[in-house]
């Protein structure tokens, strides 16, 4: 086996301890490919091979969103925290892959993710700073049935998990299985639940965050779903938000239980198009369920139970067209001290314009500022980074105006800036219509975190300053910024803000901040900001 590195436990929140899976097979007995043709495309069914999969059984796996870290269970390891004290003992397993693709050895992740009850990880947030683990635990103690959230801490460990507070969640779990997963916005939670005691038939139910931290009470995803008298469970909602997939034995499957996939029409959440058996491979004439997929939604990884190294084995598929979710743009970036430039741990939120609507959360890593957020395309974002005592930079990000390419990748970093005499801020929210000094309604939400923070340090005096770049003549250049900063003056004046707490200047394209040969240069040039005169 090979070493893991130490940065690699601090990346994944585990002891350097942790001890390799014991693996006695070599890569000559994985087994080949599976070729499937359908339609004139050949669907190549790809075990994941020694390094994660064993002669035991492995089940369940859960990809990150960038497709990098999996979790997964193995039964009956020698390793797990109740081996032997229980049948069929189920811990939680992890493996990292490399630049190169590969996988590395799987580790086990111990405590306090691992316990004496049956353990697993239902999700983890795209920046992979939280995840959803099996069971009810208050600081770290195991209370019984229901759903648990660990987060990421500075150490590099995780923190002990604490149950998801779910209105009513005991009504509605009574059955012999139950399980979830997340949207990747934060606030959207599936559950598959039954509420026939000791049932074995599960439906699928939503629920929705609630401002106070807690979830509303399970709300059935409706019949087109959850068909009366059979079984649907372990539901995976695709990063676009709307593309679920789910596992049910009702009529027309290959096997037992068939992986299904149908779209959400509303927002209701009770509106389906007609679940779609994905067919063979990926479905069986054996039980087929634990569907994921990374932000890409190219590949779904799965259990199956056929030409496997051990019981049963972690596998991934590469999806036809028909089968993919919608695409989606993936944002990393990290968060800094806009003064020290050292990282920093924040949250943040992303909403849409002009509507200021909450879309989603996250968190940037503490260790070095790292986050990463998913989001679906045709709408105009607005993403803002807050830790305590600095100011919340926000960045425009307009998939509405994008051309959709498939899956992207976008690199922004955040800077945010200490809240003390002689800060500059730029307000990148701040818009006019070409010519004018109006503001338009997308920039009202910004422009109301800056009479939050005048309300909430009744001390602070600002300057507002507005830029343009070289083009124009000076006097037309001058003109338009005075008048630009002038208007945004007035509209927090208008929320109630003192004139004497304010200021407004014009500088036209006197105070370049990049240079004015190209779009993107000219782009950061055109420029609204604020300075802290007074603290």
């Amino acid at each position: 086996m090979k070493p893991i590195t130490s940065l690699f436990f601090v990346l994944l929140g585990v002891a350097a301890t942790a001890q390799p899976l014991n693996k006695p097979v070599t890569d000559s007995l994985i087994p080949q490919k599976d070729n499937i043709i359908t339609s004139n495309t050949i669907l190549k069914i790809e075990n994941l091979g020694f390094r994660i999969n064993s002669e035991l059984a492995e089940l369940r796996p859960t990809v990150s969103a960038d497709g990098n870290i999996l979790f997964f269970i193995c039964e009956n390891h020698p390793d797990n925290t109740k081996y032997r004290s229980v049948p069929n003992s189920q811990d939680i397993w992890y493996s990292f892959r490399d630049s190169t693709g590969k996988w590395c050895d799987a580790i086990h992740m111990g405590y306090p993710l691992n316990t004496m009850q049956y353990n697993a990880v239902y999700w983890i947030s795209p920046d992979n700073t939280r995840i959803l683990v099996r069971g009810a635990f208050i600081d770290g103690a195991y209370m019984g049935k229901g759903v648990s959230i660990s987060f990421l801490q500075k150490n590099g460990r995780w923190s002990e998990p604490n149950a998801l507070r779910i209105k009513n969640y005991d009504k509605f779990d009574k059955g012999r299985q139950s399980g979830a997963t997340m949207a990747h916005d934060g606030k959207t939670l599936l559950l598959y639940l039954s509420d026939e005691k000791g049932g074995s038939n599960n439906d699928i139910y939503v629920c929705f965050l609630n401002p106070d931290g807690s979830w509303t009470e399970p709300k059935s995803l409706g019949k087109k779903i959850n068909m009366p008298g059979y079984d649907e469970l372990t539901p995976y909602l695709a990063s676009d938000g709307v593309t679920l997939y789910f596992s049910s034995n009702r009529p027309g499957g290959l096997g037992n239980n068939d992986i299904y996939m149908t779209k959400r029409l509303d927002k209701s959440w009770e509106k389906w198009s007609d679940p779609v058996n994905l067919g063979s491979p990926i479905n069986t004439d054996d039980w087929d369920a634990f569907f994921t997929l990374d932000a890409g939604g190219e590949y779904a990884y799965l259990t199956t139970n056929l030409h496997t190294l051990g019981e049963s084995d972690i596998v991934r598929v590469k999806l036809l067209e028909k089968e993919k979710p919608n695409p989606v743009v993936l944002v990393s970036g990290n968060v800094y001290n806009k003064k020290t430039k050292q990282p920093l741990s924040a949250s943040l939120i992303y909403e849409t314009l002009p509507d200021g609507v909450e879309a989603g959360n996250g968190n940037s890593n503490a260790t070095d500022g790292a986050f990463k957020m998913v989001l679906p395309y045709n709408k105009n974002y607005l993403i803002r980074a807050t830790a305590d005592k600095f100011f919340a930079q926000s960045e425009n990000l307009n998939l509405d105006s994008l051309v959709k390419e498939g899956y992207k990748e976008i690199h922004k970093d955040l800077y945010l800036a200490p809240i003390e005499v002689g800060q500059t801020i730029r307000l990148n929210n701040v818009f006019f219509d070409f010519d004018k000094w109006d503001l338009r309604p997308e920039s009202f939400v910004e422009l109301d975190r800056v009479v939050d923070l005048l309300n909430e340090n009744p001390a602070i005096e600002i300057q507002l300053s507005a830029h343009t770049d070289s083009r124009g003549s000076d006097d037309y250049n001058f003109k338009l910024s005075d008048n630009r900063a002038r208007s945004v003056m007035e509209y927090i004046i208008s929320k109630g803000i003192p004139a004497s707490r304010l200021a407004s200047q014009g500088y036209g394209e006197n105070k370049p901040v990049a240079t004015n040969e190209t779009d993107d240069g000219r782009q950061l040039n055109r420029r609204v900001e604020f300075t802290i005169t007074k603290n």
